[in-house]
């Protein structure tokens, strides 16, 4: 197996800038300005019906989701990973799940990661990001992202086409299919999707449209100041 490119997972502390140091936002801030927040007003509301504190939930999943995360890390760079001591025993199960079904589908799939958390800017499109991972299945380089949640949201899509055509534009390599690995909130149960070009042309271009518009957004903002 060859050795893997391990990034430092987050751009330097003075962002993501491009080659001649203009500062510009990542994929995760762009998306973000334009996510529609229903369901996480409808989530809150639900569980307060329920009795249930909404923050207490999202701050366990968010734990279970982050243990998980480093659980996968571990597994691919081949090091020793134990949770932290201070962490409930109900969290630390949940994370062990999703860990056990990583190792699970890595063997099915017969998955070679080749790099890690590296983080990338686009000169053309003037965005940044940090892919998950890439990696090979076959002969095929395929983008890998994770995320810690209880369905599969349109964003995760932009999200990833917009990561393929980060990968392409720096390293010109082409990407051949994306794979997102789901954990479960509540049960911490793994779940894999995968898609096609087709998609990941979608993606992106859903993003290239909120690029845009978020710094018409920006402009409206300073006139209106």
């Amino acid at each position: 197996m060859s050795a893997i490119e391990k990034g430092t997972g987050r751009p330097s502390k003075a962002g993501y800038r491009t080659a001649d140091g203009k500062r510009v936002p990542s994929v995760t801030t762009i998306l973000g300005r334009f996510k529609d927040p229903g369901g996480l007003i409808h989530w809150a509301w639900k569980l307060g019906t329920e009795g249930e504190d909404y923050r207490k939930v999202r701050d366990d999943a968010a734990d279970a989701g982050t243990l998980a995360h480093d659980g996968i890390e571990a597994a691919i760079h081949g090091t020793e990973w134990t949770p932290p001591p201070d962490v409930d025993d109900e969290i630390v199960s949940r994370a062990l799940t999703a860990i056990q079904g990583f190792h699970e589908w890595r063997e099915q799939t017969r998955l070679e990661i080749t790099a890690t958390e590296v983080p990338l800017v686009s000169e053309a499109h003037l965005y940044g990001g940090t892919i998950d991972a890439v990696g090979r299945i076959g002969e095929r380089l395929v983008i890998v992202d994770w995320k810690s949640s209880n369905k599969v949201y349109g964003d995760y899509l932009a999200q990833i086409g917009a990561y393929a055509a980060l990968w392409e534009e720096v390293r010109g390599e082409r990407i051949e299919g994306a794979h997102l690995l789901r954990v479960d909130k509540e049960f911490g149960g793994f779940h894999h999707h995968t898609w096609g070009l087709d998609v990941l042309a979608a993606g992106l271009e859903y993003f290239l449209h909120c690029r845009q518009a978020y710094d018409l957004g920006a402009k409206l903002q300073k006139a209106a100041a």
